[in-house]
């Protein structure tokens, strides 16, 4: 308890609702979880909230630890981690206060978590006390009520600056031509590759598309190692000429994310973008292009992020799909957009409906599944952490594709922010894999009110 090296990590109860297993990420510092935590917890896991599952992981976590522990070993910590670590994790009893410490006067579960680490604080003062915690308005009361150090949970960010983040192409300065000097080129059908130097360009990874200054060049690259690359040669034109169901891209942003979809050796497409971008209407024709004509997949899952879904969903009328109507709404209107100079655009969409086995999930269903053969789209991923996208993507099994969208600037999550969120992470963390691929889907389409908004408001 003396060692003024090591730090007294307490973390909030949104932290183990962000990362159950968070609690072995703090090496060799010292973690307490107050008991408040553990109350909020138990309130949580027996909810119908969408986090209660994480709830439940988070005291499974906590029960291996502490299940074969007395009562003194809890409270001077036990050692948690690999085999050479150090740190410990214990359990903070936050409902008393010293005397003589500055602290709130009520007993709300914040305030006792706030309460707890000024006792800390002034009890231990050689040592570094830290409130770790997602809620910024927690954070903001801690360093107002006199807490020294209080930190985000950044163990699973991995960038620093949202703008940064990998936008999937590089625009490559002139004319792409005059900076290559010699280069292998192989032509199969309709396919041409070109082999040339890695030190060419700069920052490269696989899948990730390559533009000009000029208006022709487009390349995608398909392999790399440590001295060559190989690009899939597309002209912009042949990008820009696709159709896919009744739809082509209205720029080239538009026209590599739709190459992306429609191309059966990437498994996972991850589309960003600012709202009216089209990420919605491309990830819907992509998809029955390759169920209703191609025969690629058997079905459409349609699944997105609905806040207090598991509490609201049960209110509702009708079947689970016709419970999760009311948050797939942009998805209907893209299928009536897809749809609305046929004759009978009703009876078009009813009719696709069925042809594409088309199925609106909600994420709580898809928990515990194996999805075989599907195109699947989750929508509005900004709002999901990185434990729940990872959780909805191991379901995919063999012949499934899923494509994940979303716009940074659009969180609902009080605890997510755009370095934070699930959607970032998984940009970073997958652009190295060669059957997964990432487009930034760069201005709005939508109309120029939608634009005009998007730009000044």
């Amino acid at each position: 308890m003396g060692d003024a090296a090591r730090k007294f990590y307490v973390l909030d109860t949104n932290i183990l609702l962000h990362e159950p297993f968070a609690i072995y990420s703090f090496h060799e510092h010292d973690v307490l979880i107050p008991m408040t935590v553990l109350e909020e917890l138990d309130r949580i896991k027996d909810s119908k909230r969408d986090i209660s599952r994480d709830a439940r992981v988070a005291i499974r976590a906590l029960e291996d630890i502490f299940k074969d522990a007395t009562p003194d070993q809890i409270s001077e910590g036990i050692l948690v981690g690999k085999q050479g670590t150090t740190g410990t994790i214990s359990i903070l009893a936050d409902f008393e206060v010293d005397e003589g410490v500055q602290a709130f006067s009520d007993k709300a579960g914040d305030n006792r978590i706030l309460n707890a680490v000024l006792n800390l604080q002034s009890k231990f003062k050689k040592r570094t006390v830290v409130l770790v915690t997602k809620d910024i308005n927690m954070r903001l009361r801690a360093k107002g009520a006199g807490i020294a150090h209080v930190e985000d949970y950044r163990t699973d960010q991995l960038i620093d600056d949202v703008r940064l983040l990998t936008k999937g192409f590089q625009v490559v300065e002139g004319c792409f031509w005059d900076k290559v000097g010699q280069v292998e080129t192989e032509k199969t059908g309709r396919i041409t590759k070109h082999t040339l130097s890695r030190k060419l360009i700069d920052n490269v990874y696989v899948n990730q598309y390559l533009l000009d200054e000029g208006e022709e060049f487009a390349a995608r690259v398909v392999a790399l190692d440590e001295k060559t690359l190989q690009l899939k040669d597309m002209s912009r034109e042949r990008l820009l000429q696709r159709e896919v169901w009744g739809i082509r891209p209205k720029n080239i942003y538009q026209g590599m994310a739709l190459e992306a979809l429609m191309d059966p050796a990437i498994d996972l497409v991850i589309l960003t973008g600012p709202a009216g971008c089209g990420k919605t209407i491309l990830a819907m024709a992509a998809a029955i292009e390759q169920v209703v004509e191609k025969g690629m997949y058997d079905k459409i899952i349609v699944t997105r992020n609905t806040p207090e879904i598991a509490e609201s969903i049960g209110f509702l009328p009708g079947s689970e799909e016709e419970k999760m109507m009311p948050w797939l709404g942009a998805v209907t209107d893209t299928l009536e957009a897809l749809h609305k100079n046929d004759e009978c655009a009703e009876g078009s969409m009813r009719y696709i409906m069925d042809k594409a086995n088309i199925q609106f999930k909600s994420i709580n269903f898809m928990r515990g599944r194996s999805i075989q053969n599907a195109f699947v789209i989750l929508d509005e991923s900004q709002n999901l952490t990185a434990s729940q996208l990872k959780t909805i993507i191991t379901r995919c099994g063999e012949g499934t594709k899923i494509v994940c969208s979303g716009n940074l600037a659009q969180i609902d999550s009080p605890y997510l922010t755009p370095v934070t969120s699930g959607l970032t992470y998984i940009v970073e963390r997958f652009k190295d894999f060669e059957g997964g691929a990432c487009v930034y889907l760069n201005g709005v389409v939508r109309s120029r009110l939608a634009e005009f908004a998007e730009e000044n408001l």
